[in-house]
């Protein structure tokens, strides 16, 4: 089940709650914009596979939990996201253009390394991104379908924490085995979420 789906039933794309360090919560107030019945939008969107839990707040806003986060990556496309006119130097954390195009380049050598050593493309297990770098960076990623409808998406500042979020998780929970640990389906699957991210944060494929 992903963001796209879950769009599908409420008419917009929900958005992403809290952390998701250790649930992974949509919200959405789809039944206050479409005059709809919260209850029967609540139930529609809890008939969806890996919606483990729906709960109707308030007015009439719904709180979604889903099972498996990462099944967002099922649905998450290369964009063409115009790069903010950063300057290439200073080469330092202080400078955006900085961090976001070495989160770009270091996602490409991430999937480089990857079929260097061996790590199968195939067995995709959206479950196994269950640690909480690699959650954080699913929870920015789901901010995608509701920015790319916004009329003030806000990329420069989206860019930028989905980069460091990626460079956390590049760092602590890399996709490639380390030492002689031997590749398995968890690098299979942060491979995936290197493979989004590249899709997502402009740069060059080396810096």
């Amino acid at each position: 089940m992903t963001a796209v789906e879950l769009a599908e039933v409420l008419g917009e794309p929900p958005v992403p709650d809290g952390t998701w360090e250790r649930e992974a919560v949509y919200v959405s107030a789809a039944a206050l914009r479409r005059k709809v019945a919260a209850e029967s939008l609540a139930e529609q969107v809890g008939e969806l596979d890996g919606v483990s839990e729906v709960e109707v707040r308030g007015a009439g806003f719904l709180r979604i939990v889903v099972s498996v986060p990462g099944e967002l990556l099922e649905r998450v496309e290369p964009l063409e996201i115009p790069e903010p006119s950063w300057p290439d130097f200073p080469r330092t954390w202080e400078n955006p253009g900085f961090v976001v195009r070495y989160g770009h380049a270091r996602a490409c050598a991430a999937l480089r390394w990857a079929r260097e050593l061996g790590v199968p493309s195939e067995g995709f297990r959206g479950e196994l991104l269950d640690g909480p770098h690699d959650r954080w960076v699913l929870r920015v990623l789901a901010e995608l379908p509701g920015r790319m409808v916004s009329r003030e998406p806000g990329w420069e500042a989206y860019l930028v924490r989905l980069a460091l979020a990626y460079h956390d998780a590049h760092e602590r929970a890399p996709a490639v085995p380390v030492g002689d640990e031997p590749p398995g389906p968890v690098h299979t699957a942060r491979v995936r979420l290197a493979e989004a991210v590249r899709g997502v944060l402009p740069g060059p494929e080396r810096l």
